[in-house]
């Protein structure tokens, strides 16, 4: 897709968590290349040199590095990074973590530290965002689910517990937001090669499952949730929210 389909994100400040990630690294350069300053939150310092490589020469990019464990610290990082760039018009709650084990075999603690990371730090970001979205009557606000909603995967309790809860926020703020402009919606990427799929043992069969429940026979791409993310981000989507759109060859039909 050319730049000029997403014409419409031109000059917009998006705050975009776990940006230098797998999923995050190619949606953010584009956003970067159709003339959108991103703000990517993130911590991990090979990632983030890798970003920052591929954005070499396009101006727009800022790095908070941000933890996003320490709500605190969060909530302040932002605040201050909100105030210098002229506040946020697309937020994209992207980071997660994704440990993996029997249910019985987490503690409370650990749970709770996969909820922090994966929605907590989302609404504060929507909270710091929301005063100039309403300001501005406009705003755009893309929470990142993922596939295991759909049930099957087992030993990922707190994760999938974590996407379902930004689900609930997703139907919930854009209720809520419509009036002020602000869509909401939620991306839910299906089994995509990233470091995630580390977690499992048996490649071979990971993959052979993959195949045997995608309608489309191939591997997601990072450019495949860019697509979505560049289209919901835009004046295009004005009129879709409360959406979940899953982007996984077919896994999941509604």
């Amino acid at each position: 897709m050319s730049a000029d389909q997403f014409g419409s994100i031109a000059g917009k400040t998006i705050l975009y968590t776990g940006a230098a990630g797998g999923l995050g690294l190619e949606s953010a350069v584009r956003m970067l290349r159709t003339g959108a300053k991103v703000v990517a939150v993130d911590i991990d310092e090979r990632k983030i040199a890798a970003l920052e490589a591929a954005a070499a020469g396009l101006d727009g990019l800022t790095v908070a590095r941000l933890d996003l464990s320490d709500l605190t610290g969060l909530r302040a990082g932002l605040e201050q990074v909100s105030a210098e760039v002229g506040g946020f018009d697309v937020v994209i709650n992207n980071a997660a973590i994704y440990p993996s084990k029997p249910f019985e075999a987490y503690t409370i603690e650990e749970m709770q530290l996969v909820q922090r990371i994966n929605v907590d730090a989302g609404i504060v970001a929507v909270q710091v965002a929301l005063p100039h979205m309403k300001a501005a009557e406009r705003g755009r606000i893309i929470n990142i689910t993922s596939v295991t909603l759909s049930g099957g995967w087992a030993d990922l309790t707190p994760y999938v517990q974590s996407k379902g809860a930004l689900l609930g926020l997703t139907r919930s703020w854009a209720r809520e937001f419509g009036r002020h402009g602000i869509t909401v919606n939620a991306v839910s990427p299906g089994a995509f090669p990233t470091d995630a799929e580390k977690i499992h043992a048996d490649f071979a069969a990971y993959e052979r499952r993959i195949y045997d429940h995608q309608a489309i026979q191939r591997r997601g791409a990072p450019a495949d949730i860019a697509n979505i993310l560049m289209f919901l981000a835009s004046d295009a989507a004005s009129f879709i929210t409360g959406q979940t759109i899953n982007v996984d060859g077919g896994w999941v039909m509604h």
